[in-house]
């Protein structure tokens, strides 16, 4: 870069001669433009991409499981009797393909230990999907 000498200030510069600066950035800037258009020419099949992984044919139903206050599990409508049950029916549902998601319901006076309770088993049982159901505010 060139410098101007300033005849106030003798033996410094003031400011640097910045246009030949730009003036290759800009060329450099015109290069890569071209060169960046020019490899976009190249030709490659990409793959389809779907927006749902199960075939159209499959409809999965998800499993409603609700948590009552008094820590009673109901499996849709049907009241399990014990925690061992909820964990083998999950064992169950989790062999399958496409698994189903679950759909957890709870009391509004439900403790949180229960449904972290039930939540765990879920995970547990190798289930991927679980959405919690709520009323919404209003």
């Amino acid at each position: 870069m060139a410098f101007s000498a300033d005849s106030d200030n003798a033996g410094g510069f003031n400011e640097p001669n910045v246009v030949p600066l730009v003036d290759v950035m800009l060329v450099l800037l015109i290069i890569f433009m071209v060169t960046a258009s020019v490899s976009q020419n190249v030709r490659v099949e990409l793959p389809k991409a779907s927006v749902d992984e199960r075939p159209p044919s499959v409809k999965v139903t998800p499993i409603t499981i609700t948590v009552r206050e008094a820590g009673t599990v109901f499996w849709g409508d049907e009241e399990l009797a014990s925690k061992d049950a909820l964990d083998a029916r999950l064992a169950v549902e989790a062999q399958k393909t496409p698994q189903p998601e679950v759909l957890l319901r709870a009391d509004k006076e439900t403790r949180y230990a229960l449904i972290q309770d039930v939540t765990t088993r879920v995970r547990v049982a190798g289930m991927r999907s679980i959405n919690y159901i709520s009323e919404p505010e209003s």
